[in-house]
């Protein structure tokens, strides 16, 4: 195969060069943001490196209410707790969901999957209202239990699409042979498909983790008390209508994207064959 001219690949060289740059500035500016003194966007166009601080960072994970509580860890763990369960519930109903939909005909079994399709298709604001009035009648409006529940519910039919359409990937014989050796449809669910489905179940989980940690308007409508806050909201509470402290927005943001960085390279090997899965079918 003939490679092509040296001007060709310069120039491809060069528009991928000012891709990445495009790509990468905006967290250039957040990191730059997060350690300079200057205030504002000003440190992004003259930064001074020559002062670097850590001051932002300090004050958003210092903040303490009114009784000298420590607010930002227990925002920490208010999210922690808010997206791992919303994932974990949700990967729960979606892998049984996903299995069903996959190997069992059922009366509703088409208009099941195309419900599911069709919730995709409307932005998760316009089930605030809904969400709202039933949570509030469950007595979970401000709770973390109630937006483990709005999370978990809201990611279910993206869970159960992904997870149905890689159960279709694998083959009834090994059903049918964990059938024959004794096993029962539970036990052939759990120990046989479930192991066969980790790159699937890896994917979803992360990207129902990120829904989870990232969603903001649902969170700044379900909970009004500080000590309930997730970290999305109180990254919002430093952006007011009058001022913006951009520097701890900025250090935030970086704390913020920590756990999903970690989660992410945690998951790195299942990602790639979850994501590259079917494709040479």
């Amino acid at each position: 195969m003939n490679r092509p001219p040296l001007l060709w690949r310069l120039l491809a060289y060069a528009a991928l060069g000012v891709a990445s740059i495009i790509a990468l500035f905006p967290v250039y500016a957040v990191v730059v943001m997060a350690v300079s003194r200057a205030p504002g966007f000003s440190a992004v166009v003259t930064p001074d490196w020559a002062n670097l601080t850590l001051d932002h960072l300090r004050t958003f994970v210092s903040t303490h209410d009114a009784q000298g509580r420590w607010l930002f860890g227990r925002q920490l763990i208010n999210s922690l707790i808010v997206a791992g369960a919303a994932t974990g519930v949700g990967l729960l109903f979606a892998a049984s969901a996903g299995y069903a939909f996959s190997r069992f005909k059922f009366p509703g079994h088409r208009l099941g999957m195309v419900g599911f399709f069709v919730t995709q298709m409307f932005p998760g604001t316009m089930m605030i209202v809904p969400l709202y009035l039933i949570a509030n009648h469950l007595g979970l409006v401000d709770t973390v239990v109630g937006l483990v529940f709005v999370y978990a519910t809201t990611s279910l039919p993206f869970c159960v699409w992904t997870l149905k359409g890689y159960f279709d990937t694998i083959p009834i014989d090994i059903d049918e042979a964990a059938l024959i050796d004794g096993a029962s449809r539970v036990r052939t669910f759990y120990q046989v498909l479930l192991p066969l489905v980790r790159p699937a179940l890896a994917v979803t989980a992360l990207f129902s983790f990120l829904g989870a940690w990232n969603e903001f308007v649902l969170a700044a409508t379900f909970l009004s008390r500080e000590e309930k806050f997730t970290l999305p909201v109180t990254l919002y509470r430093h952006v007011g209508a009058y001022g913006a402290d951009w520097g701890a927005f900025a250090a935030g943001s970086i704390v913020v994207s920590l756990p999903v960085c970690i989660l992410f390279l945690t998951l790195q090997r299942h990602l790639v064959g979850g994501l590259s899965s079917g494709a040479v079918k």
